[in-house]
């Protein structure tokens, strides 16, 4: 029987983490890559220059409408991607096309003690104009591979740039 409800009741408690999923926007006119100021009050990276992104919600998991019944379990295709959609407009104002490209993951613990899954995906940027989510960020910049080498970021975000530039040439 399928499930009916979401619940970590009956999780193991040592199977449990954040799944985080974060966007390189390439934006192919001018070969440069979205980058967002995080605001000095984040727990996490703050005052530092990432990409957008957000943790998965159980509100990603409609349990009415699931993509299909694969079995008893209720699988969601597609379902990173549309977490990136998703933060990326919330975070940035803007719209992504379908184009994504598998960058990396990373694991890491936070300093609360949350652990993390991190999956980093490209995507072309389709449209809009950047407007940041107010309290999460302070500034935004696009930069190619030799830009981003001038700015203080997540460890990691150079490296990610110059790939994404490269996969989109």
């Amino acid at each position: 029987m399928p499930a009916k409800e979401i619940s970590t009741e009956k999780a193991k408690k040592d199977k449990l983490f954040y799944f985080v999923a974060n966007a390189l926007v390439y934006r192919k006119e001018d070969g440069r890559c979205l980058l967002l100021k995080r605001s000095e009050t984040e727990k996490v990276h703050p005052g530092r220059w990432a990409t957008p992104g957000g943790k998965m919600e159980w509100q990603d998991f409609d349990l009415e409408h699931p993509t299909r019944l694969n079995g008893e379990v209720l699988d969601y295709l597609d379902s990173v991607e549309a977490l990136l959609k998703r933060e990326t407009m919330e975070e940035a104002g803007v719209e992504l096309n379908d184009d994504f490209k598998f960058i990396n993951s990373n694991t890491f613990i936070r300093p609360d003690g949350i652990p993390v899954v991190l999956i980093k995906l490209a995507v072309s940027y389709k449209s809009g104009d950047v407007v940041l989510e107010e309290g999460c960020f302070d500034d935004h910049t696009w930069v190619n591979a030799e830009e981003v080498q001038k700015l203080e970021c997540i460890d990691g975000i150079c490296e990610e740039v110059a790939k994404t530039v490269e996969l989109y040439k």
